[in-house]
């Protein structure tokens, strides 16, 4: 079952590029929609499954945040490439620069024994609509819908403020703690 876990997250990585590939290239939406699904999917069932059967690793623990990071990137960097957008790129890009900025954070953190970065709840919603709006983005292009496409803009801005405010708690908590010692 361990490997069986561990593979789930392998698969958000390896298929990550390909999804980008599919999307920068403007061919094969509905194949694009249903890995992009299956990564998705696959970034829940894996924590599931480590927690169902207590097979939650400090490998785990580390990968599966990592994995969710290439995703996000390929995501991004597909969509900002096919829709021409300044705007997904802007954004995209503060994303991902918040995702590194934690990322070193996390791992200052870990290397001084201070856990204040423990993925939260928010951080989980965070990652959820990232997904849910690239699956938005995946809908439009599909249906060749500007509304759609229109909606998924609106939820990039979304997905933003709440990845800029979890990114502000986790390094005021780091703050407040070193402010402690």
């Amino acid at each position: 079952m361990r490997n069986f876990i561990n593979s789930l997250t392998f698969f958000r990585i390896l298929v990550a590029p390909i999804i980008f590939l599919l999307i920068a290239s403007g061919n094969n939406h509905l194949l694009t929609l249903f890995l992009f699904i299956l990564a998705a999917l696959s970034d829940f069932w894996d924590g599931y499954l480590a927690r169902k059967y207590q097979f939650e690793t400090v490998f785990g623990e580390i990968l599966d945040p990592i994995a969710d990071k290439i995703l996000l990137a390929f995501m991004l960097l597909g969509f900002t490439i096919y829709f021409n957008s300044i705007y997904i790129g802007l954004f995209g890009g503060i994303i991902l620069a918040r995702e590194f900025f934690i990322s070193a954070l996390r791992d200052f953190n870990s290397k001084n024994n201070i856990s204040v970065t423990k993925v939260t709840f928010l951080a989980k919603i965070k990652t959820s609509v990232q997904f849910f709006t690239f699956l938005i983005y995946l809908l439009g292009i599909i249906f060749d819908n500007g509304l759609i496409i229109l909606i998924g803009n609106l939820f990039l801005l979304i997905a933003l403020i709440i990845t800029l405010q979890t990114g502000i708690k986790y390094t005021v908590n780091t703050i407040n703690f070193l402010n402690k010692t």
